[in-house]
C-alpha cells in the first residue's frame, strides 16, 4: 500500500487510528498493539499476500534468535555462534531475493555458462527491515533486549510508516515509546504536527518528485539523443526527485508516526546544503548511515586501528552501501566512488576547508548531482551514455517534449485566465521547467527542515495544510511508487 493514495488516506490510515485510540481508550492496550501489528500487515501485504510469509517469517526466526541468546547469557561462544547465525540468515534471506539473479548474471557472463535465472519478486522494503533486525540481534548479543515481549518486537519491525523505506530505526528509539501510557491517548499537538508534515511529504512527492520524474523518464528513454544542456537539465531533475521522493517519503512516515504519538527518527538534514562529501553523508539517509557507522564501521575498528585500515573501512561501508541500493553494478560504483571521495576528502580536510564556501558547495552538489545519476541508469552502457552526452559539444535548445513535463494541468488553466501566465509561456522557453528547478532550489537551500523549526498550530500552517492536502489529493491520477521501494 502506498501513502500517496486514495486508499490509504481516506479508508486505511483513519481506521488505523481509530481502532488504536479506541481500544486504548478502553484499556485494551495489548490488544490496541496486536491490532497495530495486524494493521501493518495489511498494509504490507496489500499488493502480494506472499510478502507476508516473508516479513512472518524473519519476524518469528530474528525474534527466536535473540531469545535463544538471552537463554546462553552466562556463554559468550553459544552467543557468538548464535549472533553469527541470525546474521546469516538474514543476509542469505536478502541475497536471495535481492541479488541471487543478479550474482548468477555474472557468473554467466564471466564464465559463459546458462544457469537458469529465476522469477523473484522483490519484497517491499527487504532491505530496511532485514537491517533493522540485524541491529537488533546485535544489541541482543549485547544483553539490550531481554524484555521484550513478541508483540513489542513485532510491532518494532512492522510498524507500518516505517516498514517499507525506512527510516531504519532503533528497538530503543519506538518500543519504549509504545509502553509509555501517555502516548496511548490522542495528543491533539502531536496531531497537528502529523497533519502538517504529512501533508508537506505529500505535497513533495506528488507534486514535486513526480513531476520532475516525468522529465527524467523521458530524458534516460532519449538519451543518445540529449544534447548537452538537455542531459545536464534532466540530471538535475532526477537529483531533485530522488531528494524530494525519499524526503517526503520520510516527512510522511514522521507525520504518521505523530499522528500516533510515536516520534521516529530523523533520516533527512537539508542534504544539499552539504559543502562537503564527508558533510553530505551526515545529512542524507541518516538513519542508514548511523546503521553503518554503528554496526559495519566501528566493529571494523572505525578509524582506531591507523590511517590505512581508516581508509579501507570506510571504502568497505561504502561498498556495503552501494550494494544495498541494489542489484546493479551501478549502485556498486556509486558506492565505490562515494568511498573514494569520501577518503580524499578525510585526506585534504584542512585544505578543502580552505576553500571559498560557495565553491566548496557547488562542488559538492554538481559530484553529488553527477553520481546520483548512476541510480537512475539501467546498466553502465547506460551510464556511459549518460556521460558522453553530458559532455557531448552539441547546441543549448531544449527539445518541447522536455519542457512540457512541467506543463501542469493547473498552469494550463491559469494559462487561459492570467495574462503573466501567459506571457511567461509565450516568450520564456520551458518556463514552467525554470519554474520548477529555480523551486527545488530554493526549497533544498533556504528554508529550514522540521526538525529545524519548533511547530506550533497557526492559521498560517493550517491554511499550508489545505492547501497541499487539496493540491495533491486533486493531482492523484496515477499512483507512482516511492523510488526507495526499490532499493
Amino acid at each position: 500500500m502506498l501513502f500517496n493514495s486514495y486508499y490509504f488516506i481516506f479508508l486505511f490510515l483513519p481506521l488505523s487510528l481509530a481502532g488504536y485510540y479506541i481500544l486504548n481508550y478502553v484499556n485494551l492496550y495489548r490488544l490496541a498493539g496486536i491490532f497495530l501489528i495486524g494493521m501493518s500487515l495489511w498494509f504490507y501485504g496489500y499488493f502480494n499476500r506472499s510478502y507476508l510469509l516473508i516479513i512472518c517469517g524473519s519476524i518469528i526466526a530474528n525474534f527466536l534468535f535473540a531469545k535463544i541468546m538471552d537463554r546462553f547469557s552466562e556463554k559468550q561462544s553459544v552467543k557468538k555462534c548464535i549472533l553469527i547465525l541470525g546474521i546469516l540468515t538474514n543476509v542469505i534471506l536478502i541475497f536471495y531475493y535481492k541479488y541471487f539473479n543478479f550474482f548468477l548474471e555474472n557468473i554467466n557472463t564471466l564464465f559463459h555458462t546458462s544457469f537458469a535465472l529465476k522469477n523473484i519478486l522483490l519484497p517491499l522494503g527487504i532491505s530496511f527491515f532485514t537491517f533493522q533486525q540485524i541491529s537488533f540481534l546485535v544489541d541482543a548479543y549485547r544483553g539490550e533486549t531481554k524484555d521484550y515481549s513478541f508483540e513489542e518486537y513485532a510491532l518494532f519491525v512492522s510498524f507500518f510508516p516505517q516498514l517499507v523505506a525506512g527510516p531504519v530505526v532503533l528497538h530503543s528509539e519506538t518500543i519504549p515509546q509504545f509502553r509509555d501510557p501517555k502516548k496511548r491517548r490522542v495528543n491533539y499537538a502531536n496531531f497537528s504536527r502529523g497533519l502538517y508534515v504529512f501533508s508537506l511529504g505529500l505535497f513533495k512527492k506528488i507534486i514535486l518528485a513526480d513531476t520532475f520524474g516525468r522529465a527524467v523518464d523521458y530524458g534516460f528513454s532519449a538519451l543518445p539523443a540529449l544534447n548537452s544542456l538537455e542531459t545536464f537539465i534532466v540530471s538535475l531533475c532526477f537529483t531533485f526527485q530522488l531528494y524530494f521522493d525519499f524526503s517526503g517519503y520520510c516527512d510522511m512516515a514522521v507525520g504518521i508516526g505523530s499522528l500516533f504519538n510515536i516520534t521516529l527518527p530523523q533520516n533527512f538534514n537539508s542534504p544539499y546544503k552539504a559543502c562537503s562529501i564527508i558533510e553530505f553523508w551526515e545529512r542524507w539517509h541518516m538513519s542508514l548511515t548511523r546503521f553503518l557507522r554503528t554496526y559495519i564501521y566501528f566493529p571494523l575498528g572505525g578509524s582506531r586501528r591507523g590511517t590505512i585500515r581508516t581508509y579501507v573501512n570506510v571504502m568497505i561501508v561504502f561498498l556495503v552501501s552501494g550494494i544495498w541500493h541494489g542489484a546493479n553494478w551501478t549502485f556498486i560504483l556509486w558506492g565505490i566512488l562515494h568511498g573514494l571521495l569520501n577518503c580524499l576528502n578525510r585526506i585534504f580536510k584542512k585544505q578543502w576547508a580552505k576553500l571559498w564556501k560557495p565553491l566548496r558547495w557547488l562542488s559538492t552538489f554538481l559530484t553529488i548531482n553527477f553520481l546520483t545519476a548512476l541510480f537512475r541508469a539501467d546498466d553502465l552502457a547506460a551510464a556511459k551514455t549518460f556521460f558522453k552526452r553530458l559532455f557531448y559539444p552539441g547546441g543549448f535548445s531544449l527539445r518541447p517534449k522536455l519542457t512540457e513535463c512541467f506543463l501542469l494541468e493547473e498552469f494550463a488553466f491559469l494559462e487561459k485566465r492570467l495574462a503573466p501566465f501567459q506571457f511567461l509561456s509565450t516568450h520564456v522557453t520551458g518556463c514552467y521547467l525554470w519554474l520548477f528547478l529555480t523551486a527545488a532550489f530554493i526549497v533544498t537551500l533556504l528554508f529550514r527542515n522540521n526538525s529545524e523549526t519548533e511547530f506550533k498550530p497557526t492559521l498560517s500552517r493550517s491554511l499550508i495544510v489545505i492547501l497541499c492536502m487539496l493540491w495533491s489529493v486533486l493531482s492523484l491520477e496515477g499512483i507512482s511508487t516511492f523510488l526507495y521501494f526499490n532499493f
